[in-house]
């Protein structure tokens, strides 16, 4: 059984993502180099875990690190940050990388129990469209900024980590 769902669009991570899972650092799983854009909720059935926006599978690699069984049911995404970052063109919910709503679309088809999910700590606006739209369908959403540096990074780049629960939706 192939236990987890990768979707990637950028060819040097889906090279990396296929490499992790040959060498099994990361769950099991198959790779989807096609754009969010095109996945449909059938492509996604008899996955425990979906990644989207998967980069090189930190979501995979953190959720073991954390004792997460790679059987047990969980979406993750780090939606791409260059419409908010402020390293970016900053234009937010106007720009073609917004993808939320692709991601949107297939939870609300596919109502996942548990979604986790990160973001710049400047996209205050996105974090709260997000929570908006996950309690509208039913989940408990929580959401905490992390500074950089408690991971172990050397930059200022903080994100906001949220946890969506839907096993009550």
């Amino acid at each position: 059984m192939v236990l987890a769902y990768y979707n990637e669009n950028e060819p040097y991570c889906v090279e990396w993502l296929r490499n992790l899972i040959r060498e099994g650092l990361i769950a099991d799983g198959e790779v989807d180099s096609r754009s969010v854009k095109e996945v449909v909720a059938a492509d996604l059935k008899g996955f425990a875990q979906a990644h989207f926006f998967a980069g090189i599978g930190g979501w995979s690699y953190a959720l073991q690190l954390a004792g997460w069984p790679d059987d047990r049911p969980v979406w993750t995404g780090s939606c791409p940050c260059q419409p908010f970052s402020a390293a970016g063109k900053r234009l937010g919910f106007s720009d073609d990388r917004h993808l939320w709503p692709e991601w949107l679309r297939l939870v609300r088809e596919c109502r996942p129990s548990v979604v986790f999910g990160e973001q710049v700590a400047s996209a205050a606006q996105w974090l709260r469209l997000v929570r908006g739209d996950l309690e509208a369908m039913g989940y408990a959403v929580g959401a905490v900024p992390i500074q950089a540096a408690s991971a172990g990074a050397d930059h200022l780049r903080d994100r906001y980590w949220f946890v969506a629960d839907g096993l009550r939706a």
